[in-house]
């Protein structure tokens, strides 16, 4: 029995509040709360009468601290589950510790204001030391974890798909599949069809900043960056077929470089159609990706802000988007002295999961393995604390919950390798 307090309501934790109502044994009470009470209300309205899960509603803006620790306080959560914004990561962290709570989320801290003088010193810092110069990184949150340990708390951090179950992945294949990992690539194939001209699958803004980026991989012990869609690969993904991918910087490889740090190449591969990537050049090429404030008839807007007001809301793409998604890992390394190659993936079908919970594919990879990590924290199964990622945990009993909850592993110990 235990009570979470869910801190979004968005496309994907619309998937994650509707698969811990499945489990009502374990989230026997949910608070949704989020800046917009009125799609707290709905979402609740619609769960009413299909869940033993009893569900209450709140308004919080998470990006004020003392809000957050006043909700927090007022419905004492067993867990705060942070599927908002990461650019909330740290003020929902430190009212989870002022208030003596467990954490969770799905994507690494970035700032929203890029421009901010006394991030971008420390920004422009790491950069030269660590050689990649993505806007999200691990040390703001990792910066956390003697104030978790000191608590007796734990905070899981990038407990989506990828970041997340990819890790997971990770380490199952180092528990079980190898002795040494030498080579990891993460492949993410969306091969769905939404029918716009142009549309992103989750969060815009976030979308557009980590694909406009520069790409970047782990190689022999250092970052190598390269121009933003500079490498690419074609790959053909089983239940999807052949697609163009293109090499990114993507969170996951910063842990796993630290904690598999035998792995001599780690990198990650999303798919792209030229007309996604066509647009976004355009997008870029005339600024409206940029997050510096501009003035435009008498009054302040961001560029990236105004356009994701235009874009379609991802959430709303569930009933439009026919397709599947195959997420997963392929690794090189030995085996009992022997060289081997294994591959495990997930397919997700878009039309399945809008039949299940009403959302696309792209919110479901995320929202399940939110809820799943959640279950692991409430259950017991993982209880290390301090401030971790999912493969600094025994993988077994969180992929038994996936496969359980609708996002069941393949594996292929002969996979098709990438050069």
């Amino acid at each position: 029995m235990s009570k979470v307090l869910i801190i979004g309501c968005g496309g994907v934790a619309n998937v994650a509040i509707r698969k811990c109502c499945q489990v009502s044994e374990v989230f026997t009470d949910i608070c949704i709360a989020s800046r917009t009470k009125e799609k707290c209300d709905k979402l609740a309205e619609s769960l009413k009468g299909r869940t033993a899960t009893r569900i209450t509603t709140a308004k919080v803006d998470a990006d004020r601290t003392e809000e957050v620790i006043a909700l927090i306080k007022s419905y004492k959560p067993d867990l705060v589950m942070n599927i908002a914004l990461p650019y909330q990561d740290l003020t929902i962290m430190d009212a989870c510790l002022a208030c003596g709570v467990n954490y969770l989320d799905t994507a690494n801290y970035e700032p929203e204001d890029t421009d901010d003088p006394e991030w971008r010193k420390i920004y422009e810092k790491r950069c030269k030391e660590k050689g990649f110069s993505a806007y999200f990184d691990y040390s703001w949150q990792w910066a956390y974890r003697k104030k978790f340990e000191k608590a007796g708390l734990v905070a899981l951090l990038g407990c989506g798909f990828d970041p997340g179950v990819t890790q997971a992945y990770c380490a199952y294949a180092k528990k079980h599949k190898f002795d040494k990992i030498d080579t990891i690539d993460i492949l993410d194939c969306n091969g769905g069809d939404h029918g716009y001209a142009f549309a992103t699958n989750f969060n815009p803004e976030v979308n557009l900043r980590e694909v406009s980026a520069p790409g970047s991989y782990w190689q022999d012990g250092k970052w190598v960056e390269i121009p933003a869609m500079s490498i690419k690969r074609e790959y053909d993904f089983d239940e999807v077929g052949k697609k163009d991918m293109y090499l990114l910087h993507h969170e996951e490889i910063e842990s796993i470089a630290v904690n598999i740090p035998e792995a001599k190449r780690i990198r990650f591969f999303m798919t792209f159609g030229q007309s996604y990537l066509t647009h976004m050049k355009c997008l870029e090429d005339v600024g409206m990706l940029s997050t510096t404030p501009i003035m435009f008839e008498g009054r302040e807007i961001v560029p990236i802000k105004f356009l994701k007001a235009l874009l379609p809301d991802p959430a709303t793409l569930g009933p439009r988007t026919h397709g599947k998604t195959n997420i997963g890992c392929i690794f090189t390394g030995e085996k009992d002295g022997k060289k081997r190659s294994y591959y495990i993936y997930n397919v997700c079908d878009h039309q399945e999961c809008y039949r299940e919970v009403g959302s696309q594919a792209i919110s479901y990879t995320t929202g399940v393995p939110a809820m799943c990590g959640a279950l692991m924290l409430l259950t017991g199964k993982w209880t290390k604390t301090g401030v971790h990622t999912v493969e600094e945990f025994d993988p077994d009993p969180f992929l038994e919950a996936l496969f359980k909850y609708g996002l069941p592993y393949k594996e292929s110990d002969n996979p098709e390798l990438v050069d």
